[in-house]
């Protein structure tokens, strides 16, 4: 045994845990951790310049890998608060991440020192574990808990706030003997496989949803395994998106009401039978649960047996983790395959609405229409591309238009939705892919929530590209306005004293000019105005990121409004009929996955 300080232990355990990843901000009440991990040398720290930032980017940084935790660190009071928003975004999508916060030393704690806040009570409804150490000899046995929660069942956040003088406090500790507690897991039974395989094969018509799950339990091959050897078409939800790659002859297609692909929903309303495999049955995927029920048989299966009923109870349901419910059906369906029923003509008829059900993306219009954007992003980006964004307009018709190819290379703040999420998050995501191509996606006001957090990509050399597409409005907002026959608050369009546009400039009255904020914060930045120069941009953006090895803005001017496809059912989503398209419209690049 030796003895040291607890914040010593701290830094030894982390390392040990293998969370080596880390984002925050120092300050007095956390400073003897960031003593410890300047002495010990193990941990990778980033500075951000807010804490909120520097919570995504930790959980940017654990969706990139699987097991992967990124850790948050900040000192007390605001520091805390301000992580609340990084939690929730975590816990919503299942994602472990550990949030580290100073505090007033314990004899302090309910006198309303300087800073002083109950935050363990604060991110309890956030978190799957959330505890202020009182007792320095606590510490080891606190964070060999945290770790096991958030591995455990549904992954999810945890917080540990630390106060100062537990911190500075000396115990006996042997990190050689320290040793990381079981994670428990749910497994399927063959029984409950051969139970589901029996329901599935006396379906006509039947689809697998994968969710996030399948992702988060690193079995996506083995999801696509599953679906060839059933014949049976994929529909992946949002956070399951890239567990079946889009040009794999068995996806199916986006489904729901917002995100989602004019044939993902058509093949799925055909469908007869539903095994959803680590998904939560969301709203923006369901849309009215009348119309996405009727006359179909539902079987979930989830990791959590709290989401088992929840939003609408199935005909049957199976307590698993996702990874070992694929292998128990795997198995039972290697063992009867003389009972598997021929679905090619089912898939067949899925793979034609994918060809004839399409949008159309090859807009001509100056300002630009946004599907032209996404159009220009497929050919220019390629299929290693790992995206990320989170809510708004560009997020709904990135999801409706862009393509994914494989299993985390799509990003994204599903259900929470935090505006300032996309930025910060594609930091961590370029910390843990750092040999890829990551692009942001953003509109312009979830581009200034966070734009500070640019410096942190220049000062610390993480390359991505961040294509904004800037209507100067707030669009989801504006297009939800609709019903109420108003268009209140939510233009961001002035004339700036400042502008550098001259009269013919189309952004000219946009407001904000983000090039020249995104180049004082040490990035590089283009803007295009016309669509027929997309293709160059994205090219010169692509050089700029390799030469200097900082953020690189790509600001696309848009039309002020434009309305996304969406609605409130799966059966009547308001396609905007001049927008929709047949494959006989649409150009090439769209159509390349059906190759």
């Amino acid at each position: 045994m030796t003895r040291m300080r607890a914040v010593d232990a701290i830094v030894q355990i982390l390392v040990k845990e293998g969370a080596t990843e880390a984002f925050g901000l120092p300050g007095a009440a956390i400073n003897p951790l960031y003593s410890a991990m300047r002495r010990h040398g193990g941990i990778r720290h980033t500075l951000a310049r807010h804490v909120e930032g520097a919570s995504h980017m930790a959980d940017g940084y654990s969706r990139t890998g699987d097991g992967r935790i990124g850790i948050c660190i900040g000192t007390s009071g605001p520091a805390g608060t301000d992580m609340i928003t990084g939690l929730y975004a975590a816990i919503a999508d299942s994602i472990p991440m550990l949030c580290i916060t100073g505090q007033a030393p314990v004899a302090k704690l309910d006198k309303e020192d300087f800073q002083a806040v109950d935050i363990a009570s604060i991110a309890k409804p956030v978190t799957k574990f959330a505890k202020t150490v009182l007792e320095a000899g606590q510490i080891p046995g606190a964070f060999q808990t945290a770790f096991q929660i958030m591995r455990s069942g549904r992954p999810g956040p945890a917080l540990l706030d630390l106060p100062f003088d537990v911190q500075m406090t000396e115990i006996e500790f042997d990190i050689d003997t320290y040793e990381p507690l079981p994670v428990a897991k749910p497994a399927a039974t063959r029984a409950q496989a051969d139970k589901v395989l029996d329901m599935l094969i006396g379906a006509k018509h039947p689809a697998i949803i994968a969710g996030g799950g399948i992702v988060n339990s690193g079995a996506s091959a083995k999801l696509v395994e599953l679906a060839e050897t059933l014949g049976v078409p994929v529909f992946p939800t949002l956070m399951g998106w890239g567990a079946i790659g889009d040009d794999h002859p068995l996806a199916g297609g986006l489904v729901g009401i917002q995100t989602s692909q004019r044939y993902g929903n058509a093949s799925f309303l055909e469908s007869d039978f539903v095994l959803g495999i680590g998904n939560r049955w969301a709203n923006r995927h369901t849309g009215g649960l009348d119309t996405y029920r009727k006359g179909r048989t539902f079987v979930h299966v989830d990791i959590e047996p709290t989401q088992i009923g929840r939003v609408f109870a199935p005909d049957y349901s199976v307590v698993s983790d996702a990874g070992a419910f694929i292998d128990q059906l795997l198995e039972a369906a290697r063992g009867r395959v003389a009972e598997l029923p021929d679905y090619n003509g089912w898939a067949e008829e899925c793979r034609g609405r994918k060809a004839r059900l399409q949008r159309k993306t090859n807009f001509d219009n100056v300002p630009m229409k946004p599907h032209r954007v996404y159009q220009e992003m497929l050919s220019a980006f390629g299929h290693d591309t790992t995206y990320v964004t989170t809510i708004g307009l560009s997020q709904i018709a990135g999801a409706q238009l862009l393509h994914v190819y494989g299993p985390r290379q799509w990003i994204n703040a599903g259900q929470a939705g935090p505006l300032g999420w996309t930025l910060p998050a594609a930091l961590g995501v370029v910390r843990g892919k750092p040999e890829e191509k990551v692009v942001a996606l953003s509109g312009d006001y979830d581009f200034q929530f966070m734009i500070e957090e640019l410096a942190v990509g220049a000062q610390h050399k993480l390359p991505y590209i961040h294509v904004v597409v800037n209507n100067s409005y707030l669009g989801l907002i504006r297009q939800s306005q609709r019903p109420f026959e108003m268009d209140y608050e939510v233009s961001l369009a002035f004339d700036n004293i400042n502008t550098p546009f001259d009269e013919n400039s189309v952004a000219t009255g946009y407001g904000v000019d983000h090039v020249k904020v995104a180049e004082g914060l040490g990035c590089k930045a283009i803007r295009v105005e016309r669509p027929e120069d997309l293709a160059a941009g994205f090219a010169e953006a692509e050089r700029l990121r390799e030469e200097f090895q900082v953020p690189v803005v790509v600001e696309v001017i848009l039309e002020r409004v434009t309305n996304i496809a969406m609605g409130a059912d799966l059966d009547t989503m308001n396609e905007f009929e001049d927008l929709a398209t047949t494959a006989a419209d649409a150009p090439e690049a769209v159509y390349a996955l059906l190759d």
